[in-house]
């Protein structure tokens, strides 16, 4: 089986599985799969109710992960995230307890609804999987995904999220509400019980690492490479931007578009690969100017007309090894 059809299944697999509880969400879907394959970390921002919850939780039981849901307060403490040390009058040593960080698949619900000190608890654990407490580093499990999600309706007793912390996922995504014909399709199918109890497990985790390891040898034109940077570039240097995309952010269009040219069961990248995840990857990176936002412009419009404006680079053939 080649690499691009091992991705290709394994994302078919999980998709279709997790399409019996969220529905009609499959860019969504396929955005989360995408993060899943890149070892990135994903920032859902939507109002309450759209299903984020059950999204990592289906996910989770699709690979058969360990998740841990946090609800995040402006009273939590980072150890409550990462987890405190406590001393055993028995052993007469102090015992780690791990916080519910410790888990492959991180549900961080509301997260700006924590105190700046407390989201920076998990920086070191989304970067380096690996969380340091008393001098000690604890090595995360493998795969590790955060998934966080925040409302961008409500601001009262919320905290924004600082740039380090936006700039550690590598996507931004929305949910939106269901149609008519799919909001009457999960009216019927939670009548007696909601789908997610009957959700089995359908692929292993060796298996997502195989697929993740797949990712990495598909092959990207040094044409689309410098492409991407023309777009990260492009929006340091627009006139309705204070701060511009990272080179975080071409890394995470870089590795994307490589994952979603597996998806779709190519060996190599597209221009239009890096065109459909310029927006999930680089929209939330970008502060836009004080005068723009009076305007109502945001990074999404700032990022469509550079996507009209840098010119899409030919394809070459592969040079044969």
């Amino acid at each position: 089986m080649s690499d691009t059809t091992l991705v290709h299944d394994f994302v078919q697999r999980v998709t279709a599985n997790v399409a019996h509880v969220i529905l009609g969400k499959q860019q969504a879907i396929e955005y989360t799969m995408l993060a899943l394959l890149c070892e990135g970390h994903l920032l859902i921002e939507d109002v309450p109710g759209l299903g984020k919850t059950m999204l990592a939780r289906a996910i989770a039981r699709s690979i058969g992960c360990d998740f841990n849901r946090i609800q995040f307060t402006p009273d939590m403490l980072p150890s409550d995230v990462t987890g405190v040390s406590v001393y055993n009058q028995k052993t007469q040593e102090f015992e780690f307890r791990p916080g519910p960080i410790f888990a492959q698949i991180v549900l961080a619900d509301e997260i700006n609804r924590a105190t700046p000190k407390t989201q920076a608890a998990l920086l070191e654990a989304m970067e380096e999987r690996q969380v340091t407490i008393d001098g000690k580093t604890y090595i995360m499990k493998r795969p590790f995904l955060v998934l966080a999600t925040q409302n961008p309706i409500e601001y009262e007793g919320t905290f924004p999220l600082p740039e380090a912390q936006v700039d550690r996922f590598i996507m931004r995504i929305h949910l939106g509400y269901p149609d008519r014909h799919h909001e009457i399709a999960m009216l019927k199918s939670q009548e007696d019980h909601h789908p997610i109890l009957d959700l089995q497990q359908v692929v292993t985790s060796q298996e997502l690492m195989a697929a993740q390891h797949a990712v990495k040898r598909v092959y990207m034109d040094e044409q689309i490479k410098s492409y991407i940077v023309l777009l990260s570039q492009a929006t340091r240097e627009h006139p309705d931007v204070y701060l511009g995309a990272s080179p975080r952010g071409s890394l995470a269009l870089f590795h994307t578009a490589r994952a979603l040219a597996a998806i779709r069961k190519r060996d190599y990248v597209l221009p239009d690969d890096v065109k459909a995840l310029a927006i999930p990857t680089l929209a939330h990176r970008i502060i836009v100017s004080p005068s723009a936002r009076i305007k109502n412009i945001s990074s999404d419009v700032i990022l469509r007309e550079i996507l009209e404006t840098i010119p899409v680079p030919g394809t070459r053939a592969q040079p044969s090894s």
